[in-house]
């Protein structure tokens, strides 16, 4: 299986991008693993929400195969603790998918067509994360997954 992590944007912050760089590295040793970056909407000043997410999430429809399993990370989503988001990872291998694919939205979150294709949502939790931070907790949970189903002692329960 393969795991793709699609983001609308581009991360500013030098500091936060090394540790995404980081975690993204780490879990190459684990499981084949992208993280693409969707560049921003041009002339969003100009846009309402709803053209923006609509723009949006025709960028992210564009990148997707019909066989990708697709995950939203949405406020709304289906919240894990550490432990239990690795028993999602490893029912999810274990179904024989090819590509799990995670996206994170736009400030205004994803368009309708976007969530008629999903296949589920989750939360990281209840609390409102930039979208810069939700790309570091992101891939540093999916690492932590591994680790634990791997019994390494990166997680101390």
């Amino acid at each position: 299986m393969k795991i793709t992590l699609l983001a609308i944007g581009k991360t500013d912050n030098r500091d936060l991008q090394a540790l995404i760089d980081e975690y993204v590295k780490r879990l190459s040793h684990y499981i084949s693993f992208s993280f693409e970056i969707i560049p921003d909407a041009k002339n969003t000043k100009n846009l309402s929400e709803t053209q923006q997410k609509q723009l949006e999430g025709a960028e992210i429809l564009k990148r997707l195969q019909n066989s990708d399993h697709l995950i939203l990370l949405d406020e709304n989503g289906k919240q894990y603790d550490s432990v239990g988001f690795s028993a999602f990872l490893q029912k999810q291998m274990n179904s024989g998918l090819k590509n799990l694919v995670f996206v994170i939205g736009g400030p205004y979150g994803f368009s309708e067509e976007v969530y008629s294709r999903a296949n589920g949502k989750l939360s990281l939790s209840k609390m409102t994360f930039s979208h810069q931070m939700v790309r570091l907790f992101f891939v540093e949970q999916l690492y932590r997954g591994f680790t634990i189903l791997r019994n390494e002692p990166y997680h101390h329960r």
